[in-house]
């Protein structure tokens, strides 16, 4: 890989409130080698001579982006599951909708999923998404029977995070249950499961990493991991990424109570989950004692908040977690939108519904949970800055278009939304120019995967 160059018109560069005007960007081997903002005069500050042929991005070059919470095949659902029993229009809440999440489940097998992850994964990098977190439970046959390769299926993730040019994490997830009180998986959840913490763990072990792709770890829920197994699971991944949905209905904290006199978040925290490596996933609805359970023990929040907005789920206590010490990130986890601006700016705009009042979260805020927050909690702590040493991640956004012309800079994350992404180059690499994506046809692929799995 060569060295590059380029002169972002303006750049967000670490610690600073908001955009700089005029920085040069040097790259080698994948890795930020030179960060100089420029004097008044065009002259570098910072030593670098300023190459004629340095590519020019005109717009708000931010790092790249990290979705911290991805089910790539829930890209199938969007706009299919609005209705009373998860059919397009009409009502319907959480667990209608899961009924639908499962009937596509159900029709995956490799092949398949390797196509709609693939498109999945490249419409992200449209978006500006970098990196993903794939929380992954679909690990074998629909009828809980293993594929020859019993990580076929994250395979499938790894081969498709490749192809669409982004990094991915796998969460390999354990699944044991279907209810708090240990129901057994019936039906399509049967693929889910590994039989216990023992049976996972030995075809976890096996998944294979690669340059692009580490392999992190999740605890689905409290309610599908029998309690005396979590302690186990823990252990066995300390230090590694380990992300768990949390609390994202009420129904999970008052059936978690009933079984286990304790919330969710106490569950875990007695059985050694929440750890500085650790992820909980939306974390909606928490006691003060768990906030400050997550706060004390270092444990990160993923927030996802068009995915909630979409389920009903309700608004997590965003500002209150912050305070606590809790680092935030984002994921678009359902994909009903695929788009982190609008992730990012829901954090203060979910806070002004809640309180009333505006102001919650500066930009700065926001940019740091849309990217170094959400690749620390991947396990790629080296990539989300603009600074020397990270990794050449940058993603340009126009501020030419009908929504951002005549926004500052610095007002990108309330103005600009996934379709102001002009460029995207992961790793030193260009891989979305002129807003298109350099590889995949991102609409006619999924087209094709979508319909190969719906009816």
């Amino acid at each position: 890989m060569t060295a590059t160059r380029w002169l972002a018109e303006h750049a967000w560069l670490p610690d600073r409130p908001g955009p700089t005007a005029d920085v040069l960007i040097e790259a080698d081997g994948g890795r930020i080698t030179a960060v100089a903002p420029l004097s008044a005069g065009g002259a570098p500050t910072a030593g670098v001579e300023v190459l004629a042929d340095a590519v020019r991005l005109p717009g708000l070059t931010l790092p790249g982006l990290a979705n911290a919470h991805s089910h790539a095949f829930h890209r199938a659902l969007r706009g299919r599951t609005q209705g009373p029993d998860g059919g397009p229009g009409g009502r319907g809440d959480f667990w209608s909708w899961r009924d639908r999440m499962y009937e596509v489940a159900a029709r995956l097998d490799p092949d398949s999923y390797l196509a709609l992850a693939r498109a999945a994964y490249a419409e992200m990098a449209l978006a500006g998404f970098t990196c993903v977190g794939e929380f992954h439970y679909l690990h074998h046959g629909p009828d809980g029977t293993r594929y020859a390769d019993p990580n076929a299926m994250g395979a499938a993730l790894v081969e498709a995070a490749a192809q669409a040019g982004v990094r991915l994490t796998l969460l390999d997830t354990l699944y044991l249950t279907a209810t708090v009180d240990g129901a057994p998986l019936a039906g399509p959840q049967r693929r889910f499961g590994d039989g216990d913490v023992d049976g996972w763990s030995d075809r976890h072990d096996r998944l294979a990493a690669a340059p692009h792709a580490r392999i992190g770890a999740a605890l689905h829920s409290v309610r599908a991991v029998p309690a005396d197994q979590i302690a186990t699971f823990a252990a066995r991944n300390e230090g590694v990424p380990l992300h768990v949905h949390l609390s994202e209905q009420p129904a999970e904290n008052d059936a978690c109570r009933a079984a286990h006199g304790v919330t969710p978040t106490r569950l875990l925290a007695d059985r050694g989950v929440l750890t500085p490596t650790a992820t909980a996933v939306h974390a909606t609805h928490l006691t003060s004692a768990d906030v400050t359970l997550l706060g004390d023990s270092g444990t990160g929040v993923c927030l996802c908040p068009t995915t909630e907005r979409d389920l009903a789920d309700g608004i997590g206590p965003a500002r209150r977690l912050a305070d606590a010490g809790v680092a935030l990130s984002l994921g678009s986890d359902s994909h009903a939108v695929v788009d982190p601006f609008e992730e990012a700016r829901a954090v203060e705009l979910d806070e002004r519904l809640r309180t009333r009042r505006r102001g919650h979260f500066a930009p700065a805020e926001l940019l740091t949970a849309a990217t170094a927050a959400g690749h620390a909690a991947l396990g790629w702590a080296d990539a989300g800055r603009l600074a020397v040493g990270a990794r050449a991640d940058l993603v340009t956004v126009r501020l030419d278009s009908a929504r951002t012309a005549g926004v500052p800079p610095v007002g990108a994350f309330f103005a600009a939304t996934a379709a102001d992404v002009a460029s995207v180059v992961v790793d030193g690499r260009q891989v979305v120019a002129d807003g298109r994506h350099l590889t995949v046809d991102v609409p006619a692929e999924l087209r094709a995967a979508i319909g190969a799995v719906t009816r």
